[in-house]
């Protein structure tokens, strides 16, 4: 498969070229591609992924949000005519050794998408405050209305059938995108598989922005996207607020 290996990446310089370099160690480079979303950054990201030979780089002007960021490797990977696309976080906290897997689990799946939760692994760490609480409620709760079988819904180290990607409408464009992603692909009936990744936090003190550090605006915010989401796909009033008030919650990519 034609493969594009995409990282969203917010104020990453210090990480990304040894993000890449790992990749890199993993790939075939007949067959791969890796791009960045570099989305606003304020650091030296910039100047670091210029520096990284044979990298492309797409750049948001301004932070959008790890969703958008997400979506701009979804349109670039069906634009450039890939098969798979691949995400991975430019912090370091998705070991690329795992590729392998996802990209096999790509051979009678829609979607891989990496779970925390799936098995120990020894490089596991604890998970920074309320955030294995509030994933745990959010994919219970998908489970029970979608009838999935999830165990990890806000993963970022995803495979894609690039075909299927193509069928989707994503539109949130902060952290909440991953649960508009799994109304949809349950909706279209893909199959999904999960791939066991190791559950590494480098920052346990990193800020998901504003109020969204507080846990139950963070609750509060997955599940409104989801309602809306499910009422849109059964073309229902959206009764739970604007999507511009969603929209006002983007945040950074990588977290």
């Amino acid at each position: 498969m034609k493969t594009l290996i995409a990282l969203p990446v917010y104020n990453e310089g210090a990480s990304v070229r040894r993000v890449v370099d790992g990749i890199r160690h993993y790939l075939s480079p007949n067959q791969s591609g890796i791009i960045a979303i570099n989305d606003g950054s304020t650091d030296n990201t910039e100047e670091q992924l210029r520096l990284i030979p044979g990298m492309e780089v797409l750049s948001h002007p301004q932070n959008q949000g790890y969703g958008a960021a997400l979506i701009s490797a979804f349109d670039y990977a069906i634009c450039e005519g890939f098969d798979a696309l691949v995400t991975i976080d430019a912090d370091g906290q998705h070991d690329p050794v795992h590729l392998k897997n996802v990209l096999s689990a790509l051979s009678h799946c829609d979607i891989a998408s990496g779970s925390r939760y799936l098995k120990h692994h020894d490089q596991d760490t604890p998970v920074p405050g309320d955030r294995q609480q509030i994933n745990q409620i959010i994919t219970r709760e998908l489970n029970e209305k979608l009838g999935l079988s999830l165990t990890d819904a806000f993963c970022g180290f995803k495979g894609y059938r690039v075909a299927k990607l193509k069928r989707l409408n994503i539109t949130e464009p902060g952290y909440a995108m991953p649960v508009q992603l799994w109304v949809q692909a349950a909706r279209l009936n893909f199959r999904i598989e999960e791939v066991a990744v190791p559950r590494i936090y480098l920052d346990p003190n990193r800020s998901f922005g504003a109020h969204l550090d507080q846990a139950e605006a963070r609750l509060a915010y997955y599940r409104q996207v989801i309602d809306c989401e499910l009422a849109r796909s059964q073309n229902q009033p959206l009764a739970c607020g604007s999507r511009a008030s969603l929209h006002s919650v983007s945040g950074e990519v990588g977290k």
